[in-house]
């Protein structure tokens, strides 16, 4: 039993349970005969007797060898790095901790001073690196209030007030770029002399910060303020900052949302269908023991009851899903096509509806000032209101479709998204078609978009203020009437407060052409919708009772966004083509790209003064001889990515068949350990009465 304890100590605690070389002291614990009845060296020796894989069997000794050649170049780098990590990080008990710290002093007091020295700043370095790294993570706005959010309504709230405070710090970006290409030249080194002086006054009135005309329509707002100053070298003026400038914020807005996108969606299929939750880590292993303020426990208590009770959500429609009857998929699958065709006759209704909208606004006529201003409105409006009824319909109709809560959410979202993009993208189509030659078209368009976001704006201010918190208090004061019973309580609907902020952020990259400032109206509006939802969430709505695992919506989130980042793109570039198509008549006239300019001229220019080496590699990269070698770049680079992917896939299921198999061996471990216990007593049982017939003399005194 002694030799028995010793061996089991060797193997939970030593160094060599983890090492790659095996020591005097193992090899004799290997060479036992419970190891070799392990159900995971049984499974080693069943593949290799499989492939064809056993050498000598002197030389294995019944699998260890095997063993190492498994682990081998896997145990040496988590050995390495636990050997360096924080006592914190290990995944050991207060136990091991403190022997792996007396290995750690042991190793230390055996190597020299330098080699001493070297890995003391070296935990010194690790440890100032985690505390500013808390620190900084400590200074992001809105966390502690993200943190209440999440123990009272979920992960799926906190995952759009995420959401929203990304967009805050993309917006953010934009403005220092629009700073740094185009306010900053343009206040430094002035406009054209052309250029009249900004002054409020003469026509100009309070209703032009609403309609965008006037006073506004002459500021660095919009498009035609920009003009041509003193910076005018071939390759350095006031046009091309102006076109890199909005290259830049599309390029990184993309960059920047893609890695979001591949991000989550890698962390959605690490942890979708391939990874079992354990709902007995989650009860048992879920609580954080350091929590001392009430407050902070009853949000840690809120956080793990909602988890529970999605994952309870997702098994339970699971478990129903997969006892239906052919003849129920069938009725079912049916009646998701009908809704599907409802679906689209109400988007073919919509489109028409902006469209009628679209054309009685640009019908110029003489009205009263409240009656015109409501028609300048009229397409936002239409817009707006399309978008708030529709969703709530498209709702309705996924929740008769039979799906999981969050696929309800999703298919929602996914609708509502199209919703939005498509009405906006027919909006600009009518204006692009309908829009009559101006002097400067692209002030115009820049009023549009200007308008579409200070209505957006205003629709959501109104609507917590006039809609929301007046439902909160009939309900609070008359509980019983029936105005308080037919309005119900108050959720927060996430699909829908996603896709206003979706909406938005599109409106903002497809007019930053047209209206510079945008993103910095974006901002503020971005901040001011933060404190109006959380007013709204916190003041007006309940918590909802069927929660949805907010990381493949938050994927979704992104992938949207996605979507109006390329709308926006392609509104751009249509915008350059008509430019090159109406040069001879001169479309525009306002603007960097004023008289007859256009960003095919400006850029030709400047590529013709570069040297000729230069214009060659430029000609070379703009030409079709260049599709080729960038087609087969890609190739590669997609190739090595799927083939990475299909090595950690396949990586992944070995570790996890390596955490079946150690659980095997703990339960096989246990039995033995129960088994040897009953022989023990048994054996007991059997001595005394030898042991009563031995004269007392016999024992020591």
């Amino acid at each position: 039993m002694e030799g028995h304890d010793n061996v089991h100590f060797m193997r939970l605690l030593s160094d060599e349970s983890i090492g790659s070389s095996l020591s005097s002291d193992s090899c004799e614990y290997y060479q036992t005969e419970i190891f070799d009845q392990l159900p995971s060296i049984q499974a080693i020796r069943l593949q290799q007797n499989a492939k064809g894989l056993l050498g000598e069997p002197e030389a294995y000794q019944g699998g260890p060898e095997p063993a190492e050649i498994r682990n081998g170049h896997l145990s040496r780098g988590p050995k390495d790095k636990a050997s360096t990590q924080p006592l914190r990080n290990l995944v050991v008990c207060i136990q091991g901790k403190r022997d792996a710290r007396d290995r750690r002093k042991m190793q230390i007091s055996n190597i020299g001073f330098w080699e001493s020295w070297k890995r003391s700043q070296s935990i010194n370095r690790k440890r100032v690196w985690v505390q500013m790294g808390g620190a900084l993570s400590g200074l992001l706005p809105w966390r502690h209030t993200l943190h209440a959010i999440e123990g009272r309504f979920g992960v799926g709230v906190k995952a759009y007030f995420v959401f929203l405070r990304y967009l805050v710090f993309l917006n953010l970006l934009h403005c220092a770029l629009m700073l740094s290409f185009i306010l900053g030249p343009t206040t430094f080194y002035g406009r054209s002399n052309s250029s009249k002086p900004l002054r409020f006054g003469g026509n100009d009135s309070f209703l032009d910060f609403f309609l965008g005309s006037g006073y506004l329509d002459r500021s660095p707002v919009f498009f035609g303020f920009y003009t041509r100053g003193s910076l005018n070298l071939p390759c350095l003026n006031t046009p091309l900052l102006y076109l890199a400038g909005i290259l830049t914020i599309l390029l990184l807005s993309l960059i920047m949302v893609v890695r979001r996108t591949i991000v989550g969606y890698k962390h959605t299929w690490m942890l979708g269908k391939r990874y079992s939750m354990n709902v007995s880590y989650k009860i048992f292993c879920g609580w954080d023991f350091t929590i001392q303020d009430p407050a902070s426990a009853t949000l840690k208590h809120s956080f793990i009851r909602n988890d529970l009770k999605l994952f309870l959500e997702e098994q339970s429609f699971s478990l129903r899903a997969a006892q239906r009857t052919l003849g129920q998929r069938v009725r079912l699958y049916l009646l998701r096509f009908i809704f599907n065709l409802l679906v689209l006759s109400l988007l073919a209704g919509a489109f028409y509806l902006i469209y009628f909208a679209t054309t009685t606004s640009q019908k110029e006529s003489e009205h009263h000032w409240l009656v015109s201003l409501f028609l300048q409105y009229l397409p936002p409006i239409t817009i707006t209101f399309v978008n708030l009824f529709l969703p709530h319909i498209f709702r309705k109709i996924s929740s008769f479709e039979d799906y999981s809560f969050t696929m309800q959410v999703n298919a929602t979202l996914v609708r509502s998204i199209f919703l939005k993009l498509a009405s906006l993208g027919i909006y600009l189509f009518f204006v692009f078609t309908t829009t009559e030659h101006d002097r400067c078209l692209e002030n115009r368009f820049g009023r549009e978009m200007y308008k579409l976001s200070i209505f957006n704006f205003l629709a959501t201010f109104y609507s917590a203020f006039l809609v929301d918190y007046p439902r909160k208090l009939v309900q609070e004061k008359y509980p019983s009437s029936l105005l308080a019973r037919l309005s119900g309580k108050q959720r927060f609907l996430i699909p829908f407060n996603v896709l206003d902020l979706v909406y938005s952020q599109t409106v903002s990259w497809v007019g930053v052409y047209y209206c510079p400032l945008l993103p910095l109206i974006g901002t503020v509006m971005l901040m001011a919708t933060f404190y109006i939802k959380k007013f709204t969430l916190l003041r007006c709505c309940a918590a909802e009772q069927r929660m949805f695992r907010a990381s493949s919506s938050s994927v979704l989130f992104h992938f949207m966004l996605l979507l109006g980042l390329l709308m926006a793109a392609a509104t751009l570039s249509y915008n350059f083509y008509l430019q090159e198509v109406t040069a001879d008549i001169n479309m525009s006239s306002c603007g960097p790209f004023g008289n007859g300019e256009t960003v095919f001229n400006v850029t030709g220019v400047c590529v013709a003064s570069l040297p000729r080496p230069a214009q060659t590699a430029l000609r070379y990269l703009s030409s079709e001889a260049f599709a080729l070698p960038l087609i087969l770049a890609e190739v590669i680079i997609l190739t090595s990515y799927v083939s990475r992917g299909r090595a950690n896939q396949k990586a992944i299921e070995r570790l996890k068949d390596m955490l079946v198999m150690s659980s095997s061996d703990k339960r096989f471990l246990v039995k033995q350990h129960a088994t040897m216990l009953r022989r023990q007593r048994n054996t007991h049982r059997v001595h005394p009465p030898a042991i009563q017939e031995d004269p007392p003399n016999t024992y020591p005194k």
